[in-house]
């Protein structure tokens, strides 16, 4: 019998609690992913809780434009209950978040500030963590909130790294601003690792980090783990090439080179760039935004709108870490790919072999690639292509529920817990929580 079926038409999970804990992001990788986690487990048949935490201080928990944000862009966790929790802006002046996160902040160091903050945002009245069997975290930072979940119990955690976030931070402070004396990378990872290793397991999306984490923590509990991503759906006959990009620094580096060294010798190819990017670039480098703003297409709530016209799909990835999601997207879509080798960071395949993927990482490369593979798109089949048959293979959701079960039955298993204390009591707090489905109303 499979470990997930333990009775004939009985999911594994049914009758389980599992608490997906992250941050309260949207419109990015971390928050597909997240998704699709709540997705499997309630495939498997457990009850999800989401746990959102703010990444940086709100005027009151739960309020506050970030927080209205956040719910209007994240309608799609399909969890049975949602909770909130944050830092306070109050907290800045009634606790040390001053001198223990901010003033650390200021030097590049964002491994302390977000440490810091989730030391300070409660537990939501109404979150009964006796109910919980397994908690599944997402970035090492959001751990200090875990250890208080289960100050009166032991439940497994399963930690997903996404991945080694000390990188994306020293990439953050080389695009930004910080003042001297500068963190340095160790000091951030070092933060990173002392969090990372008080989960029971491990989790990570990507080869490449899971050999680096399983060097860096070789007593930890490691797994490889690769995530299910929603397909999307290009309409046929599309007419231009594409570029998905959210706004950070790895994606305004890759965007600044295609602008700066491919488009201009691509001048008759329709091209759309959608994603948060537009304000990104806008930001750091007006001029350049000015000179191709007619590409820029902004975000939009619905990500097949952005795939429906494509005929081709541009991946001019220059920096990044973790699983590239836009890759994974590329893939479903079935469509002909013009990418560098980066793009395909930690996947443990050849893109070479992939009779509609073409790379280039040289600028007049990728140019020539566009052209020729425009001529070509118009020829293929995205149901029957390679990439599509590659995503189905890696990427289905039935595929990552079949290994996100293993490990969360597993856990279960081989940590039993210990009861909740006699005299304990839940602490009222000011956090707050959502039913499913259900948004708080416009602040």
């Amino acid at each position: 019998m499979s470990i997930h079926q333990s009775a004939p038409g009985r999911a594994a999970l049914s009758g389980k609690t599992v608490a997906v804990v992250h941050p309260a992001w949207h419109s990015c990788g971390t928050h597909q992913v997240i998704a699709s986690q709540i997705k499997a487990y309630k495939k498997l048949g457990a009850r999800v809780l989401s746990v959102a935490l703010m990444d940086d201080v709100t005027p009151s928990i739960g309020h506050g434009e970030r927080w209205k944000n956040y719910r209007l862009h994240s309608r799609d966790l399909a969890a049975d209950e949602r909770y909130e929790s944050s830092a306070t802006i109050a907290d800045l002046f009634r606790t040390a978040l001053l001198k223990d996160g901010w003033l650390p902040l200021i030097h590049g160091d964002h491994a302390t500030w977000l440490v810091e903050l989730v030391k300070r945002a409660p537990l939501p009245e109404a979150l009964d963590t006796g109910a919980i069997d397994l908690i599944h975290a997402n970035h090492f930072f959001v751990m200090p909130f875990v250890e208080r979940m289960r100050e009166r119990r032991r439940i497994p955690v399963v930690l997903d790294t996404h991945d080694i976030q000390a990188r994306q931070y020293e990439l953050r402070n080389r695009a930004g601003f910080s003042i001297p004396p500068h963190v340095r990378y160790n000091s951030m990872l070092a933060i990173e690792l002392e969090w990372i290793e008080r989960a029971d397991l491990c989790i990570h999306l990507n080869s490449e980090e899971y050999a680096t984490f399983g060097q860096l923590l070789p007593q930890s509990r490691h797994e490889l783990i690769y995530p299910s991503i929603a397909p999307v759906a290009p309409r046929p006959n599309g007419d231009r090439a594409i570029f998905v990009a959210g706004d950070n620094a790895a994606n305004y580096i890759s965007v600044r080179w295609f602008l700066k060294y491919i488009v201009p010798h691509v001048p008759e190819m329709s091209i759309s760039i959608f994603g948060d990017i537009a304000d990104g670039v806008k930001r750091r480098d007006r001029p350049l935004y000015e000179k191709h703003r007619n590409l820029f297409r902004g975000r939009i709530a619905d990500k097949d709108a952005a795939y429906a016209d494509a005929a081709i799909i541009l991946l001019p990835t220059r920096e990044g870490h973790g699983l590239s999601i836009k890759t994974v997207e590329a893939l479903s879509s079935g469509l002909p790919v013009i990418a560098t080798s980066k793009a395909f960071r930690g996947m443990e395949i050849d893109p070479s072999r992939l009779r509609n993927v073409y790379i280039a990482n040289d600028a007049s490369e990728f140019a020539a690639a566009m052209v020729k593979c425009r001529a070509m798109s118009e020829r293929s089949d995205p149901v029957a292509s390679d990439t599509r048959a590659l995503y189905e293979e890696r990427y289905s959701l039935e595929g990552f529920a079949r290994r996100l079960g293993d490990v969360a039955c597993k856990l279960m298993v081989n940590d039993p817990r210990t009861p909740l204390d006699a005299g304990y009591r839940k602490t009222a707090t000011g956090a707050s929580t959502d039913p499913a489905r259900r948004h708080s109303p416009a602040d």
